[in-house]
């Protein structure tokens, strides 16, 4: 089966066919990859709020949830401005309100690794260890 891939931004798909329907694309994007093990995926904040995702995640990968506090992720995604779920008056206030609607699913992941204080590479670095010491990779 052939795949043809199309890049587009979030915001776009956001902005065209609504946040449905980029979940949707989202959910079958992971599933896809989670059939051809191992593989570090790394989807959206919103994914794991998703009804079904972390179930039909769990029996196939291992999650790691990125943890960092309302203030700090959302400065790190303000300065792109193309993250649809943050637009409007109060980024912050939006992303504090995001933390707390999906924390309990946040809470379901099998380890939760700090990044606040750690660069990108240290980050990543931490979820390889975690992956080859808990998931067997």
């Amino acid at each position: 089966m052939k795949r043809h891939i199309v890049l587009i931004g979030i915001s776009m798909i956001f902005a065209e066919k609504g946040e449905p329907a980029f979940r949707e694309m989202e959910r079958k994007e992971v599933a896809a990859a989670l059939a051809n093990e191992p593989a570090a995926i790394a989807p959206g904040g919103g994914w794991a709020a998703q009804p079904g995702a972390l179930d039909s995640a769990k029996p196939r990968g291992y999650i790691v949830y990125l943890k960092a506090r309302a203030e700090v992720a959302a400065g790190r995604a303000e300065p792109s401005g193309t993250r649809p779920v943050l637009m409007g008056d109060d980024p912050l206030a939006r992303m504090k309100d995001l933390f707390t609607q999906r924390d309990p699913f946040y809470a379901k992941a099998d380890a939760t690794v700090l990044t606040e204080a750690k660069s990108a590479e240290n980050v990543a670095a931490e979820v390889v260890k975690l992956a080859q010491m808990s998931a067997g990779w």
